[in-house]
């Protein structure tokens, strides 16, 4: 059996810099200092690639201050997904510091 992908496009990549990434650190480390921000990959669907195509760079944030032994890989997507409240009103409070930011 043999499998051929096609892609109408190519996937979309942006450098991890800049101004955005530099507000992102800095509103996340008042609320946590010993917080990384770290790039990965997320492999579902965004509206990043028309964005980019108008020049558009895109970034997914979701800041969660869970506990060490929370299995969120276990619960994400899944029939029983949650997150504990605390954890959710640490990452609306990062949120709201970056959006009213200048």
């Amino acid at each position: 059996m043999e499998v051929k992908v096609e892609m109408e496009s190519e996937p979309v990549e942006h450098p991890f810099s800049g101004e955005i990434v530099d507000r992102i650190t800095e509103i996340l480390g008042r609320h946590d200092l010993e917080a990384q921000l770290l790039p990965y990959l997320l492999p579902a669907g965004t509206d990043n690639k028309p964005l980019a195509q108008l020049g558009i760079r895109g970034f997914g944030f979701a800041p969660l201050k869970l506990p060490a032994d929370f299995d969120f890989p276990s619960l994400f997507h899944g029939v029983d997904e949650r997150i504990p409240a605390d954890s959710l009103i640490f990452g609306q409070r990062v949120l709201q510091d970056l959006i009213r930011a200048k």
